[in-house]
């Protein structure tokens, strides 16, 4: 009886009209999906809904045809291939829905991003015996800096002394450089300091943050009023700031600039130019029209960077897109790892990895490391940038492969979180409608910016310290900048325009 009760239910269960019925519910939630998405051409997605309601059709003809069939074989063999055929869409469309679905929900996440997050931490050396909060005493002297200000310092200790239920004193070294002499010499054991202003602690100890631990970290959110303007991406030239940040974690954590792209795009030529500004260019500060370097520029929020840029180039940015650490390491381990062409060989400062002249394979990590690299280069930030250029061109060349289907969650995963734009969902969605459209292909230049080293002791952030900079050669800066206004005015670039423009 349970055996002829177990039959009756998965009879009941792949009966035709319970199939037809799923297929049909499926079919409509798949377009309902693909509408919302808004990535497809109206002309396709009215195809693409003809061919849901013809194979709905053919599923229902099959099974009905196998119903009505005289010959026995004849009749099992439709019937079944039917109820096959529409329990086998059902699924690959139900599929397709999730991803859709996800697909949409990720651009809504990462896009339209209008605030910057402040990060302070309290930080202990890696040697310290102080391993977590609950070591630090009652009554600590606490090292801070109080030359950028102290309100958000104040604000940060009384939100730790509250999770740790305990009173500290603090110690005013006014100059964060002074400050990190303090904790690095064994002066002090503890300092709060904010993530920002990191290169000025690392004045005179250069990668200070491998050297010390973070017992605790109060994020504090700041309203970005946008200094960037909008325009219609499909129609008109748009330019894109693109920046990955020194830090791991939050990605609109303020910090330093270390990758720097102006992407100038030409969706009427179908032109893409990209332009490389070495971290360490000598620029003019837009907020107070001191000189300082590019990388410096961030430690004041991301608007201060686009401003400073747009006096630089001679340009006006449309949107900003923006990751940091993390978002390297997470997308490159959820593509699976990277194959990288290294033209030398050198072992890396960060994390210490031996790196072949010649194919590498690289981890997300290790990856981090090889662009992160300059010193043990010949042409320092110059072969850094090249070295970010080759990274990103193995990601594109993996993520183009056909296992990226298997991998689409984890590297939606992987991207939200570390990657921000305030560019809106629905300008993405009309840039690929375009493409899908047309299916044109895109010419995509890149150049770099060049100058000469410079050690100065007159940038605005360090205060008159040694500081490796450089100085922007005036033929290389104005080549660029009249290529660059060439895809404002909406013409057409050639080789000749960008010839002598990619570096040394």
């Amino acid at each position: 009886m349970v055996k002829k009760k177990k039959r009756s239910f998965m009879s009941k269960l792949f009966s035709r009209r319970i199939l037809l019925l799923i297929q049909f519910i499926v079919s409509i939630i798949f377009l309902g999906c693909i509408y919302i998405l808004k990535m497809l051409p109206m002309k396709y997605y009215l195809i693409l809904c003809g061919i849901i309601f013809l194979l709905w059709m053919l599923s229902s003809l099959l099974i009905k045809s196998g119903i009505k069939k005289k010959k026995r074989e004849n009749k099992y063999a439709r019937l079944i291939f039917g109820k096959l055929l529409s329990l086998i869409l059902s699924i690959a469309l139900g599929f397709v829905s999730v991803m859709a679905f996800k697909g949409n929900n990720f651009l809504s996440n990462i896009t339209g991003s209008f605030t910057q997050t402040r990060v302070i931490c309290m930080y202990v050396k890696k040697e310290s015996a102080i391993k977590s909060l609950r070591d630090v005493k009652d009554n600590t002297e606490i090292g801070i800096a109080s030359e950028k200000g102290s309100k958000n310092i104040t604000s940060a200790i009384a939100k730790i002394e509250n999770k740790a239920n305990k009173d500290f004193q603090t110690k005013d070294y006014k100059d964060y450089s002074l400050l990190g002499d303090a904790i690095m010499d064994g002066d002090i054991d503890v300092i709060v300091a904010d993530n920002a202003y990191m290169a000025l602690l690392e004045a005179n100890h250069e990668g200070i943050d491998e050297n010390l631990k973070s017992l605790y970290k109060v994020e504090i959110q700041e309203k970005l009023n946008s200094v960037t303007q909008e325009t219609n991406v499909t129609k008109n030239p748009f330019i894109v700031y693109m920046t990955g940040i020194d830090t791991y974690g939050t990605v609109s954590a303020i910090s330093r600039a270390d990758v720097n792209l102006a992407v100038c795009v030409s969706p009427i030529q179908k032109q893409i130019l990209i332009v490389s500004i070495p971290r360490d260019t000598q620029i003019t500060l837009h907020k107070n029209g001191k000189m300082d370097k590019l990388t410096h520029s961030a430690m004041y929020g991301i608007n201060e960077t686009i401003s400073s840029i747009e006096d630089f180039l001679d340009l006006k940015v449309n949107y900003y897109a923006k990751t940091n650490f993390s978002g390297i390491t997470n997308i490159i381990d959820a593509l699976g790892g990277v194959t990288i062409d290294s033209p030398y060989e050198f072992t890396t400062l960060h994390g210490h990895y031996h790196i072949n002249k010649g194919i590498n394979e690289m981890d997300g990590d290790k990856a981090l490391c090889f662009v992160r690299e300059r010193y043990a280069l010949p042409s320092g930030d110059f072969d850094r940038g090249r070295n970010q250029q080759r990274l990103l061109k193995a990601m594109i060349n993996k993520a183009v492969s056909p296992k990226i289907i298997t991998n689409y969650s984890n590297i939606l995963q992987a991207v939200e979180g570390c990657f921000e734009t305030n560019m809106s969902s629905e300008d993405i969605k009309s840039l690929v409608q375009m493409q899908l459209d047309d299916m044109s292909k895109w010419k995509m230049y890149n150049v770099q910016l060049t100058g000469d080293p410079e050690i100065s002791y007159k940038t605005y952030s360090m205060k008159g310290k040694k500081c490796y900079t450089m100085k922007p050669n005036k033929k290389s800066l104005n080549g660029i900048i009249n290529v660059i206004n060439k895809i404002e005015d909406g013409k057409r670039i050639t080789d000749q325009d960008v010839k002598g423009l990619q570096g040394a």
